[in-house]
């Protein structure tokens, strides 16, 4: 505990806490956005770095769990139905995560915020594409952007729920193959991150402690996925992201 609070204080560890476990709740029930919303809300009051390696352990564990809830006969379907996603986003996702050091906290900011608030925009306003079936070669153009994005922020929603949404996925199989590519994308994440040293032993601690409300979070959401209207849930929670995206954004412009 000692070695956390040498990291942030007990309010912004608190704070930290209570945004981890809205995330949670978030990705409980729709499937993704946790990364969004950790890196959102942490991005205004911790260093992107410490922000990055906080998120990574809770959307390794969040992930997992999403991946395996059909069995993991469902998740090796799953895999083998997305290979050429997660091979070209795997190579885009390590390679990029060696970047992050050398990118200002400005540019990380805008990185983030303006995918975030162009697809929160997007999907308000009913926009997107349609496959009317899978293309590999669409498949692997925008696994390269959730991979390249991914290595640098820890964030890869948005263009899978795009890509997804365009293959008319049903919404059980689409929780499931979320789980699989953000879970195999997050493993991917926390070995490129060791490597880079984000996640290290001074901030281990961090993204270890929040794996508690992530998973809380999830719980709850998971219980609550059925009893609300998920159409109204969605759009409340795409407008939650484009604030927190514009913000990113103005923090990115002015400091």
């Amino acid at each position: 505990m000692e070695s956390l609070f040498a990291l942030l204080s007990p309010s912004a560890f608190l704070l930290a806490f209570a945004i981890t476990a809205v995330a949670g709740l978030v990705k409980g029930m729709v499937g993704f956005a946790l990364p969004m919303i950790i890196v959102s809300g942490l991005g205004m009051f911790l260093a992107p770095e410490l922000v990055l390696a906080g998120l990574i352990l809770p959307t390794v564990t969040a992930n997992c769990v999403q991946a395996l809830g059909h069995g993991p006969r469902a998740a090796l379907a799953s895999v083998r139905r997305f290979g050429v996603f997660l091979i070209v986003g795997f190579v885009f996702l390590v390679s990029s995560a060696q970047l992050l050091r050398s990118v200002s906290d400005a540019t990380f900011f805008m990185m983030i915020g303006i995918p975030v608030s162009f697809f929160s925009l997007a999907q308000l306003a009913g926009l997107g594409f349609t496959l009317r079936e899978p293309n590999k070669w669409v498949e692997a153009l925008i696994g390269a952007v959730a991979g390249f994005i991914g290595g640098l922020s820890g964030i890869w929603g948005p263009p899978t729920v795009a890509y997804l949404t365009a293959l008319n996925t049903p919404k059980a199989e689409q929780m499931r193959v979320q789980g699989v590519i953000y879970g195999l994308g997050a493993l991917a994440l926390l070995g490129a991150h060791v490597s880079s040293g984000v996640l290290r032993a001074t901030t281990l601690p961090l993204s270890v402690a929040l794996v508690v409300p992530a998973m809380l979070g999830m719980w709850a959401g998971g219980r609550l996925q059925d009893r609300i209207d998920q159409r109204t849930f969605r759009k409340v929670t795409l407008v939650v992201l484009l604030v927190a995206g514009l913000n990113l954004v103005r923090r990115g412009l002015m400091g």
